[in-house]
């Protein structure tokens, strides 16, 4: 198998308090691929792809596949590289201002890492590292 790309797609409950969060956050919009059934963003210097599909939708389109509540349970945890721990913590900051919820707060651990957990209005995970 030889994929030519790779994405992600996540079920949300709702695109317009989705599309507001990511784009709080500054991620890049993936506009051609926005609809009234989903939002897109770019993530990272090389514009990975993440498309946040409505819930039904999603679970429609895939048949026999049903999401679970990511509030409690978690299929994925996508990792945000950052460059200095000023940033990471600059970070955090925007995810709160933008209705996101640290799940741990900043801090230092291991060997040279610093970083944080947070979750997006719909549950879905994401660490901040600087390592």
């Amino acid at each position: 198998m030889k994929p030519k790309m790779i994405w992600a797609n996540l079920a949300v409950a709702d695109l317009e308090r989705t599309q507001k969060f990511y784009t709080e956050l500054g991620f890049k919009p993936n506009n051609p691929h926005s609809s009234n059934e989903l939002v897109s963003f770019f993530v990272g210097e090389n514009e990975f792809i993440i498309h946040f599909f409505l819930k039904n939708i999603i679970e429609s389109n895939l048949k026999h596949v049903k999401y679970g509540d990511p509030h409690h349970s978690n299929e994925i945890i996508f990792t945000l590289s950052a460059e200095t721990i000023d940033q990471a913590d600059q970070w955090a900051e925007e995810v709160k201002n933008a209705g996101g919820t640290i799940v741990s707060e900043p801090e230092s651990f291991g060997n040279n890492y610093y970083g944080f957990v947070f979750a997006d209005p719909d549950g879905h995970k994401f660490n901040v590292f600087k390592m």
